[in-house]
């Protein structure tokens, strides 16, 4: 770096990241976390007796029923909104990796990447269309006399998986299909002809291959999924109501204490997800970057 810039143009690029850093990401996290150990007070108490470090926004997590069960199940389904995605998208991509060439790659890699030129809202809306009483999806069944009255697709937590699987698949795909498509053709094709079945090429050659790559994948779904608003929101019913929607209602009604705590633990969530899945997977930091 220094060769490409000088000493002063390098001093001056790393002042520049270290700024933005401390203005736009270490300072109004330390500023979200100070608002979290602090009560809810009208503005005349702020800085007053009552404003004092506190607990309290924290254990109101478990001991409000309603959001404890939330924050559990929105837990539960983003693991499984990332489970669903690794099983949909590492077909898909080991064919994009090993098997598709030229033309057909290209036009696959289009087929998967020219629905997310569109607003992450626009495609939600059109899985809420799909999915209504009178969406396409019912009146298909209808039109072919499979059933006679509509049936509710949005009830429970089905659409919003549904949605949350197809919203970030992309997130997927392209980290598992990056990591298999370094994999040495050599290993695939030497144990093929010493008589391995494709469960065990995947199981012993592959799926240890593309390790960062799935660990990647599921980081960054989980991730998304577990801190979604809009899909809980379009495609949910009031059965599936999502955490995110719980630290927005906070914020709405301008209880930022309460609602700060809610999103902090989200994001030691995603960290301790994080840490699980480089420990699950065996690998570390250096391996995504290789």
């Amino acid at each position: 770096m220094i060769d490409n810039f000088g000493k002063t143009g390098t001093l001056v690029v790393l002042s520049l990241v270290g700024a933005w850093l401390l203005f736009m990401v270490i300072g109004p996290q330390l500023i979200a976390i100070d608002y979290s150990f602090r009560p809810l007070l009208p503005l005349r108490k702020i800085g007053g007796a009552e404003d004092i470090y506190t607990l309290k926004n924290y254990l109101t997590l478990f001991s409000n029923t309603l959001h404890r069960s939330v924050f559990i199940k929105t837990i539960w389904s983003s693991i499984l909104v990332t489970s669903i995605a690794t099983a949909v998208c590492y077909p898909v991509s080991f064919y994009l990796a090993r098997v598709a060439r030229g033309a057909k790659l290209s036009l696959m890699l289009m087929a998967i990447v020219v629905p997310y030129w569109i607003n992450e809202l626009l495609r939600i809306f059109a899985w809420q269309l799909i999915l209504s009483d009178a969406g396409i999806l019912n009146q298909l069944l209808m039109g072919l006399s499979l059933i006679h009255d509509p049936i509710n697709f949005r009830a429970g937590n089905s659409a919003v998986i549904l949605g949350m699987v197809y919203a970030y698949i992309l997130f997927m795909v392209f980290p598992l299909y990056n990591a298999m498509e370094s994999l040495d053709q050599n290993q695939v094709d030497g144990a093929r002809d010493l008589g391995a079945s494709w469960p065990t090429i995947h199981w012993r050659i592959v799926i240890p291959h593309a390790k960062p790559g799935i660990a990647v994948g599921c980081i960054m779904t989980f991730m998304l999924t577990a801190g979604s608003v809009a899909a809980p929101q379009l495609l949910g019913s009031p059965s599936s109501f999502w955490f995110t929607q719980i630290i927005y209602t906070n914020y709405e009604t301008a209880n930022w204490n309460l609602g700060t705590a809610y999103s902090e633990v989200l994001a030691l969530l995603s960290l301790l997800f994080i840490f699980i899945m480089l420990k699950l997977f065996k690998v570390g930091l250096k391996d995504f970057i290789k």
